[in-house]
């Protein structure tokens, strides 16, 4: 079984990337929304937070987990790797992997939550595989909140997103990576304000990519061919109206969201 958690509905949208490429492998999601946002806080609160939902998934069957939030994966891996015996997938690595080979100047963008940005963990992997790249990361503080409060259309999220990615663009950045899995509900907006030139880096579905790639490479790991999808779980620390019409929308179908 395959564990993923976020501080919100936004890890859903590599929940959904991995239920459509590994529809064999059942899946068990946890949305810390009570608790969200995360990148607003400390590195020690995120890693505390981010073992105690990693022990909720492997308590609940979990042998692999996915951590679907930038911000714990920016801070929180390393404890997760020495505290749980099982493999730790982050979402940072798949999405730097993905930047690299997409961009074509050497000029790469990042947005993402304070606690992503203030970790410098782009720039460190990024510049670790290609030195010479140039990098410009902007935090991004409003967005999170405003996904989970479900104002992906409205106008006042079009003109913060404005104003966020202005400098970005004034760079000439050729790739821009969504460093949070919140953001790729926001596609539809930021796409067309940084043009079509730019390619944007989806990091939940270069991390479901990864994932699946690491899987068939694992024997231990094998699908079920029985499997429905539509058994796979998801539960919120905070059961609200508008998360579930979030995941419904962003899985297409009716998803019943359970409390803890």
């Amino acid at each position: 079984m395959i564990g993923i958690f976020d501080s919100g509905v936004g890890g859903m949208t590599v929940a959904r990337a991995v239920e459509q490429l590994l529809p064999g492998f059942p899946l068990l999601y946890l949305g810390d929304i009570a608790r969200t946002p995360y990148g607003t806080k400390s590195a020690r609160t995120i890693t505390e937070y981010s073992v105690e939902n990693s022990r909720f998934l492997v308590q609940n069957g979990a042998k692999i987990i996915v951590i679907a939030c930038n911000s714990a994966s920016s801070v929180a891996t390393d404890r997760l790797r020495r505290e749980f015996n099982i493999p730790i997938v982050e979402v940072i690595t798949p999405a730097v992997e993905q930047a690299i080979a997409r961009s074509r100047t050497g000029r790469i963008g990042v947005i993402g939550t304070r606690a992503t940005i203030r970790s410098n963990i782009y720039e460190q992997k990024i510049h670790g595989q290609q030195p010479d790249y140039k990098v410009f990361s902007r935090a991004c503080p409003l967005l999170v909140s405003l996904v989970e409060e479900g104002w992906t259309d409205k106008r006042e999220t079009k003109m913060i997103l404005r104003r966020y990615l202005h400098d970005l663009k004034n760079q000439q950045i050729d790739t821009l990576v969504l460093g949070c899995t919140h953001y790729p509900l926001l596609k539809h907006l930021i796409q067309p304000r940084m043009g079509k030139r730019v390619t944007l880096i989806d990091s939940s579905a270069a991390t479901a990519h990864f994932l699946k790639n690491y899987l068939e490479k694992s024997p231990e790991f094998q699908p079920t061919a029985s499997h429905d999808p539509s058994r796979n779980r998801y539960f919120v620390t905070d059961l609200t109206e508008t998360a579930e019409h979030i995941a419904s929308r962003i899985f297409g179908r009716n998803i019943q969201l359970l409390s803890i």
